[in-house]
């Protein structure tokens, strides 16, 4: 299966801050039991969301579209919302994976989720 076998462990270094402009996406990869691609979106000044950059319809590579202020899956005409992930269009069954987004000292992070409280 081409998604991560287990969660993320602690925080991972991304970029520095002032490298990606608002409005743009930077791609990165996480290393671990399997090379997994990101994407991370500097949506506004102090808003980032990273998410997995394969599609969940059949794995093609996703990118954000500013002009759209959403994420698109080129393959089959799919779409996903650059705030959650989650689906607005299209063929993909499920909401692309999302990691947290961590901005401290100018520098970028991400790591898992953690748990909403219900």
């Amino acid at each position: 299966m081409a998604f991560p076998s287990k969660p993320l462990e602690g925080e991972h270094f991304v970029v520095n801050e002032d490298e990606v402009p608002v409005g743009e996406m930077f791609q990165f990869e996480i290393q671990g039991d399997k090379h997994i691609p990101y994407i991370l979106i500097h949506l506004e000044e102090d808003q980032w969301r990273a998410f997995e950059q394969k599609c969940t319809h059949l794995t093609c590579a996703v990118r954000y579209s500013r002009e759209e202020n959403k994420i698109e899956c080129p393959c089959h005409n799919g779409w996903f919302s650059a705030d959650t992930g989650e689906v607005l269009q299209g063929p993909p069954p499920r909401p692309l994976p999302q990691l947290e987004v961590v901005v401290r000292d100018g520098k970028v992070y991400v790591k898992e989720e953690e748990p909403q409280n219900a």
